[in-house]
């Protein structure tokens, strides 16, 4: 293996899920301003998440519905003037 690859600045951070407020503390050596306080009585830095495992489709087994009928008005609208 080659030395000196890796980052040696490894510390408990916390990944939060802002869509479901599902947290993890793990390691990480990501750079973050915001901090949290864990289950535990101690400050850790946040990291702030879009998506997780708790909130993804392919996890969870459910999808999100999208406006189709918004969508295929839209195209209806936009090309009507090419109908025969």
């Amino acid at each position: 293996m080659r030395k000196d690859i890796h980052p040696d600045n490894y510390r408990f951070c916390i990944f939060k899920d802002m869509s479901t407020e599902f947290a993890i503390l793990t390691k990480s050596c990501i750079e973050t301003n915001d901090t949290i306080k864990w289950e535990d009585g101690n400050e850790y830095p946040l990291v702030k998440m879009e998506i997780s495992s708790d909130s993804h489709p392919f996890y969870t087994g459910k999808a999100k519905l999208t406006d189709t009928a918004g969508r295929i008005d839209k195209f209806k609208n936009k090309y009507k003037k090419f109908a025969k």
